[in-house]
């Protein structure tokens, strides 16, 4: 007599195959699901400045509470879903400028609100410059600005923003 093997053995690979199956379909899921799309970027002409590696390397996984995003551009980091804050090292270096400086943690930047509520901020005294553009209705400039601040400072100030107090002007008129 022989033993009646086969039903229990091929039960147990069906199964097996059937739980393998649903595994691969779930993993699937979780890796699509987790997979946005970069964010499309545009590297500024300075981008292959070593001193850009030194920020892009030490940026924070979040910024003002949102999750860092990736990026399809050298030297640009991104923030929020969908973008709340960019970042792009090697930008052209600012020179004097009337529009306002604030100075953070260290770091002065110009700030730029000509299309608030999205604001620009450059690095002034820095080189490579960096760039900060962000969604005043998603995120705090401020708070973002004091989340990259140490990664920024890795570039060092070569000068400082000045505002009125600091020029000194001349108490009499020249003489013709």
């Amino acid at each position: 007599m022989t033993p009646q093997f086969t039903l229990p053995l091929r039960l147990p690979h069906r199964t097996g195959l059937r739980a393998a199956t649903a595994l691969l379909l779930a993993a699937s899921a979780v890796v699509l699901t987790g997979c946005a799309a970069a964010v499309p970027m545009q590297p500024a002409a300075d981008a292959e400045n070593p001193a850009c590696a030194d920020i892009i390397v030490r940026l924070p996984t979040t910024v003002a509470d949102q999750p860092e995003r990736e990026t399809n551009a050298q030297a640009t980091g991104a923030w929020g879903d969908p973008s709340a804050v960019l970042l792009t090292c090697g930008v052209d270096v600012p020179g004097p400028t009337t529009l306002p400086c604030v100075s953070i943690n260290g770091i002065d930047w110009i700030e730029d609100d000509s299309e608030a509520p999205m604001y620009r901020y450059t690095t002034y005294g820095r080189e490579p410059a960096t760039e900060v553009y962000l969604d005043s209705g998603l995120v705090s400039g401020s708070t973002a600005l004091v989340d990259l601040s140490a990664a920024v400072a890795n570039v060092p100030a070569s000068k400082q923003c000045l505002g009125a107090d600091d020029v000194t002007l001349p108490t009499e008129a020249p003489a013709p």
